[in-house]
C-alpha cells in the first residue's frame, strides 16, 4: 500500500465537521485550545460564530458541551484523546453519558502513533474507558473517508459518542464508490477462510498488508475492519469464529479493554475459540518517530502475519 495517498483521519474530522454544517445548522463545536490540532480550526474558519475556545481547561468545556445540548442542540467537544478521556473522564461519565446527552467528544492524537509527544500524551487507554460508560457509541474510524463518514453520520445519532481519530497519516483505501458506513456495522474487506484479522483505526491498513503478504504462502486470512467498538457487530465477529476457527485483534491500544477484550467478551459466550490479540502490552510508551514505535510496539503488518503463522 504504498503507492496510496496517505491522509490523518483527524483531518477527515475537521473536514466532516465543515461537511455536517450543511446539514445541521443547530450544531456547535468546542475546542480546548487545539484546533490547529484537532483540525476543528478548519470548521471555524467557516462557521466562526458556531465555534467557541474553551481554553486548556476540558472539564470545564464537557460542562458547557452538556449545557449547550441540554437545550437541544448538537454538539462536538475537542481535545487532544489523553485529555477529552482521560482528564475529563468524570464530567463526560455523569453530565454527558448519564443523562444521555447529544454530545459527541472528537478525540484526536490517540495511540501510540501521537511519537515525540510521548507517554504524557499517548493515550492507549482511552477505548476501554468508554467502554464502560453506558449509553456511550464509540468510533474509531480506518482512514479519512471513514473518519469523515462517521462525523456525517452523527447527524442521525442521537446520544453521547465518543470518535477517535490519529494524528499520523494513513492510507486512504475506503475511495471506492459503494463504500457504506454504518455505526454498530463492521466492514469484512478481504475474504478468506484460514484465519480472521479482525481490525480497528490505524491497524486496519497494516491488516490489508498483511493479508496480501500472507495470501502470497498460500494463506487466505479474512479482513474485519471494526469501526465501530461499541455497539459491537456481534453477528460478523461469530461468523469469522465459526468460518475461521482462528482470530487475531488488531489495535493502536492497549490490550487490556478494547477491540480485543469486546471480541473475546462476546466469543467467550457463544463461541469460544483461540484469540491473539495484538495491541500495546501493560506497558506506558514513550518518545519516538511514529514509524518506528508502532514496529517497536509490535504494531505493524510484520507481526500480524507472524501471528497469523503461529
Amino acid at each position: 500500500m504504498s503507492d496510496t495517498v496517505k491522509k490523518a483521519t483527524r483531518d477527515g474530522y475537521g473536514d466532516g465537521l465543515v461537511k455536517l454544517a450543511e446539514l445541521r445548522p443547530d450544531m456547535v463545536v468546542l475546542d480546548a485550545d487545539l484546533a490547529a490540532a484537532t483540525k476543528t480550526g478548519v470548521f471555524a474558519k467557516v462557521n466562526p460564530e458556531k465555534f467557541f475556545n474553551c481554553g486548556i481547561q476540558e472539564q470545564n468545556m464537557m460542562g458547557v458541551a452538556a449545557g449547550v445540548a441540554s437545550t437541544g442542540k448538537l454538539v462536538f467537544a475537542s481535545s487532544f484523546a489523553m485529555f477529552a478521556a482521560g482528564r475529563a473522564f468524570e464530567i463526560i461519565r455523569n453530565s454527558i453519558a448519564y443523562p444521555k446527552l447529544n454530545v459527541k467528544i472528537g478525540a484526536t492524537h490517540g495511540g501510540i502513533s501521537v511519537g515525540e509527544d510521548g507517554a504524557s500524551h499517548q493515550c492507549n487507554e482511552d477505548i476501554a474507558l468508554m467502554r464502560v460508560i453506558p449509553n456511550m457509541t464509540i468510533i474509531n474510524p480506518s482512514d479519512y473517508i471513514e473518519a469523515e463518514a462517521a462525523v456525517l453520520a452523527m447527524a442521525e445519532h442521537i446520544g453521547p459518542a465518543y470518535l477517535r481519530f490519529g494524528r499520523l497519516a494513513a492510507p486512504v483505501f475506503n475511495d471506492n464508490p459503494d463504500y457504506c458506513f454504518k455505526i454498530g456495522k463492521g466492514n469484512q474487506l478481504r475474504d478468506g477462510n484460514d484465519a480472521a484479522i479482525i481490525a480497528t483505526g490505524l491497524m486496519v491498513s497494516e491488516a490489508l498488508s498483511a493479508h496480501d503478504e500472507l495470501k502470497e504462502r498460500g494463506i487466505n486470512a479474512r479482513v474485519i475492519n471494526i469501526h465501530t467498538i461499541k455497539p459491537l457487530d456481534k453477528e460478523i465477529i461469530i461468523n469469522a469464529a465459526k468460518e475461521t476457527g482462528k482470530i487475531i485483534t488488531v489495535e493502536e491500544h492497549s490490550v487490556i479493554g478494547g477491540l480485543g477484550s469486546a471480541v473475546c467478551d462476546v466469543l467467550s459466550e457463544v463461541y469460544p475459540i483461540p484469540v491473539k490479540k495484538i495491541g500495546v502490552e501493560d506497558v506506558f510508551g514513550y518518545s519516538g518517530p511514529a514509524a518506528e514505535l508502532l514496529k517497536k510496539f509490535g504494531l505493524s503488518c510484520e507481526c500480524i502475519v507472524k501471528a497469523v503463522m503461529s
